[in-house]
């Protein structure tokens, strides 16, 4: 044997990159594989068993094919890069993805395709649905709403409105994202898989969802839209996708075959009429016929018992989802209880803080208290000094009382004789007065007698010298030597005359004179004396105001009323009358 029969012949092999919607893939392939050996290699890496709703898509020219299974890859129209690139979607859609999709990876696959597909304006949504859809792939994405994780702005780098929806209101990204969070607050408890398999519920109920849109013409050359889906075969207007003109559900085709341009689809009620259309590009009539088979077939599945395969499937899937539910109670569980449990922490830890706190404060309270027990004790010492010291005094305060009610009774009669003075002084005042009065009206007729008299001596003398006119000869002549002769007659004539005048006045003064004198001098020595006495009352007086004031602090004399005061005018009448009768005379 050679050398070269001993080493083996390489196999040739040849790269292949393949995209799904969340992740890419590189494989080594050899080049006699076929298309469902690629195909079961890219579903055994992902773990997908229900692989009847993919397929393997590229591009070709200006249009798309998909790997068909049962023949080699490098003998179908692929790119001739390399490595090739395929993209791994969705090729079949289900009528009830609540039904019919098992596998979480495939709920992932199709949500994650259908999303990008409303995002891409493939398939038409509303505002309201746009935004409901947006609170749900926010769910699955972040999970439960939490305000302290969850800050404004958070979806600012997240894709989850069609440009046309954004661009049809005036709102800005704050507001857009306001609304989607308050749907997404309303989601709570809702894990992935259920955000996922809600967003898909909405969306299969869109009128695009799931259709496929091919360019024909029917007899007339008239352009149509041909869409094929899970339900059937539908035709449309090529300006509106919504609403089609011609449906032919997959219960009511009996056939469906080509002949390279032309389309027939016959109806199962061999009385309708034939429905034919054109497409003039081959390889998309090729795409046309493989979905139109693979739907149906899928149609046709859907209304039979499903497979071991399918019921395994569903049995295990029903069993993870059971097993998945339970755990998510035990985390719900758990996590209600660890919540619980740093709930019962922070109470614990605030409860211990405000023990410290209350504790502290305590210990401030008691230093205080002993401190103010310190103070208290102090003060009691001193307020039982003081006690004694005001027991000393009220004692002493007591005596003084005592010696102050026997003054006050000294003082009582005391204030009584000197009332009795003050009235005695007053009666002896009034009968001064009286008296002045009196001595006023005895001045009065006084000098009311003087002047009679006055006018009487005046008579008097007037008589006498006429008496002594008339007599003087007739007594000369018979009692008197005869009268001298020459001039000294007249002298004694007037010498005479004169005595007897002076001696009638002396003799009448001097008796006046004695008298009024006699009566000045009593009246002088009565006032006196009555001055005297109210001098000494006066002292008197001002002495007990005196002892009074120093003793209102212990003992108030104020009830007593204080002794009458005379007028000065009432106790100097008399005396100023009888200086004026005496100015008179």
């Amino acid at each position: 044997m050679s050398i070269l029969g001993l080493k083996k012949k390489q196999p040739k092999t040849f790269k292949v990159k393949v995209s799904t919607m969340d992740a890419e893939m590189e494989f080594s392939c050899e080049v006699k594989w076929k298309g469902k050996d690629l195909f079961d290699l890219v579903c055994r890496t992902i773990g997908l068993r229900e692989t009847w709703f993919f397929g393997l898509r590229y591009t070709v020219k200006d249009t798309y094919a998909w790997l068909k299974p049962d023949k080699r890859v490098l003998d179908q129209e692929v790119p001739k890069d390399s490595p090739i690139t395929f993209h791994f979607l969705a090729k079949f859609f289900p009528e009830k993805v609540e039904d019919e999709l098992v596998q979480e990876i495939t709920q992932h696959l199709f949500f994650l395709q259908v999303k990008k597909q409303i995002l891409d304006e493939e398939i038409f949504c509303s505002p309201e649905a746009s935004v409901l859809l947006a609170s749900y792939a926010v769910q699955a994405k972040y999970g439960d709403y939490d305000p302290n994780f969850h800050k404004p702005g958070f979806l600012a780098q997240d894709e989850l409105l069609p440009k046309r929806v954004l661009m049809q209101y005036q709102m800005t990204p704050d507001m857009w994202e306001e609304k989607i969070t308050a749907w997404y607050a309303e989601h709570r408890n809702i894990t992935r898989d259920e955000a996922e398999m809600e967003y898909l519920k909405i969306a299969q109920d869109l009128e695009m969802y799931g259709v496929s849109y091919f360019s024909i013409t029917n007899k007339r050359d008239t352009e149509l839209l041909l869409g094929v889906d899970a339900q059937g075969l539908h035709i449309y207007s090529p300006n509106n996708k919504l609403s089609p003109n011609k449906s032919f559900p997959w219960s009511g085709i009996r056939n469906i075959s080509y002949s390279e341009k032309e389309f027939t689809i016959k109806p199962l009620d061999k009385k309708k009429e034939v429905f034919k259309f054109y497409s003039s590009q081959l390889r998309v009539n090729k795409l046309i016929l493989q979905l139109c088979i693979g739907n149906h077939d899928l149609f046709m599945r859907r209304r039979k018992v499903d497979s071991i395969e399918v019921q395994q499937m569903k049995a295990q899937a029903k069993e993870e989802k059971a097993r998945k539910k339970i755990e998510r109670q035990i985390l719900a569980r758990e996590k209600q209880m660890r919540e619980d449990a740093e709930r019962a922490k922070e109470d614990m830890e605030r409860r211990l803080f405000q023990l410290q706190d209350e504790a502290r404060m305590a210990n401030e309270a008691l230093l205080r208290s002993e401190e103010t027990a310190d103070l208290l004790a102090e003060k009691a010492q001193i307020a039982e000094e003081e006690a004694k010291l005001l027991a000393h005094k009220a004692a002493e305060a007591e005596q003084e009382r005592q010696r102050l009610e026997v003054t006050a009774l000294k003082t009582k009669e005391e204030k009584r004789l000197m009332e009795q003075k003050m009235r005695e002084a007053e009666q002896l005042a009034v009968k001064l007065v009286e008296q002045s009065e009196r001595r006023l009206k005895e001045a009065d007729h006084l000098k009311q007698d003087l002047n009679e008299a006055k006018d009487a001596e005046r008579r008097a003398k007037q008589k006498l010298l006429e008496i002594t006119k008339s007599t003087y000869p007739l007594i000369a002549a018979y009692s008197s030597p005869p009268p001298p002769t020459g001039p000294e007659s007249p002298d004694m004539n007037v010498d005479m005359s004169s005595s007897v005048r002076m001696d009638f006045k002396d003799s009448d003064m001097k008796r006046l004179s004695m008298e009024i004198e006699r009566e000045r001098l009593e009246y002088m020595e009565k006032s006196k004396h009555l001055q005297d006495q109210l001098k000494e009352l006066k002292s008197e007086i001002e002495s007990l105001k005196l002892e009074e004031q120093q003793q209102a602090g212990l003992y108030s004399l104020r009830s007593y009323a204080e002794p009458p005061y005379i007028p000065h005018s009432n106790r100097n009448s008399a005396y100023m009358a009888q200086m004026a009768f005496y100015e008179e005379v």
